[in-house]
């Protein structure tokens, strides 16, 4: 399928999405880990699909950690994998810089080791002030402990009309203790302080896919994610299909609220969702039924009937909250139908 398909609910699939697809474009945080301890079946699932025969490429908005790292880190979790195998907004705003800037260009570069290490692979060198003469200023996650300087150091540079990139937005980044600014919020601080706009790379936008599709050469590729404003947004934007787990920041309500570009093709629990099928979801007169489950629109709000696996449920609920939208039914209420899924 492609961004083609029918928006207005899940689809579903007849045969194991890691036999369907030939790559899973896999987000990290939220999807495989979480504040570094591997998230719920993560590894037995990424195992089986990689013993299947599937691809498995590991697709980062987080530029802090280098290809290296991250690989380490996964293959310690139990998922074996290669500095090749990964892919982040810091190598996609790399590029993004070269395309723009001559070979062996100065980059002020604010943010972690994993911009740094993108940058020199690009021929640019990473200076560390406004005043060591840079030609741009790229920024990316820097961690926590992040100094307030540093945003100082890119808005004197941005201020004299240098050019400036980000790796990426994202407003959050999920931890083992909730939910952290992420590389957004430091964003909004550089763009308060100059009025500037950045040139961004990562997710949902094209730089990333493009940088994703050079380096896994991924013919029929399956996107997996937790966020709908990047992961899933970016696989709509890059035209292939989706997958989101409920194992990071989208919860139920935010699912049945979503605009068409952040409908993602399948949801499932967890990163089980790639070993099995997906089940249809039919129409049913004015409504919509997945399994046991029946969802209609009725007084302004979601009804639910019926019973069996709660997943399938949801999938119902998408459909007629996602039908209602297209009709142009919007603030329905959805608590009561919810409620008795425990998602």
């Amino acid at each position: 399928m492609s961004h083609q398909q029918d928006r207005s609910r899940p689809s579903g699939s007849s045969t194991a999405l890691s036999e369907a697809y030939d790559t899973a474009l896999l987000d990290l945080d939220g999807v495989v880990y979480a504040g570094g301890e591997a998230i719920g079946h993560a590894v037995e699932s990424l195992a089986r699909a990689r013993t299947g025969g599937m691809h498995l490429a590991y697709v980062t908005n987080n530029a802090l950690r280098t290809p290296d790292a991250v690989a380490r880190h996964l293959t310690e979790l139990g998922v074996p994998a290669e500095p090749t195998d990964v892919i982040t907004s810091a190598q996609a705003v790399a590029r993004l810089v070269a395309d723009q800037l001559p070979s062996g260009a100065r980059v002020l570069a604010i943010g972690g080791e994993g911009l740094r290490v993108a940058l020199r692979e690009r021929g640019l060198v990473p200076v560390e002030s406004a005043d060591d003469d840079p030609a741009a200023v790229v920024q990316g996650y820097g961690g926590p402990d992040m100094a307030w300087g540093r945003f100082a150091e890119a808005s004197y540079a941005i201020r004299r009309g240098l050019p400036w990139f980000a790796s990426n937005t994202d407003l959050t980044i999920p931890g083992a203790r909730g939910i952290a600014p992420g590389n957004g919020a430091a964003v909004e601080v550089v763009r308060i302080a100059t009025g500037a706009e950045p040139q961004v790379a990562g997710k949902p936008l094209p730089p990333m896919h493009r940088e994703t599709v050079l380096r896994t050469g991924a013919k029929r590729p399956i996107v997996v994610g937790d966020r709908l404003d990047t992961d899933i947004e970016g696989a709509f934007n890059g035209g292939v299909d989706s997958l989101l787990v409920l194992t990071g920041v989208t919860d139920a309500a935010q699912l049945l609220a979503a605009p068409p570009q952040h409908r993602p093709t399948y949801v499932d629990r967890d990163l089980r969702g790639l070993l099995t099928g997906q089940p249809e979801v039919t129409p049913a007169g004015e409504a919509h039924r997945c399994g046991g489950w029946t969802a209609a629109v009725r007084g302004g709000g979601l009804v639910l009937e019926g019973e069996g696996e709660p997943l399938d449920g949801l999938r119902a609920l998408c459909a007629a909250a996602w039908t209602a939208a297209g009709a142009g039914v919007c603030g329905l209420e959805t608590g009561k139908a919810l409620a008795g899924l425990g998602l």
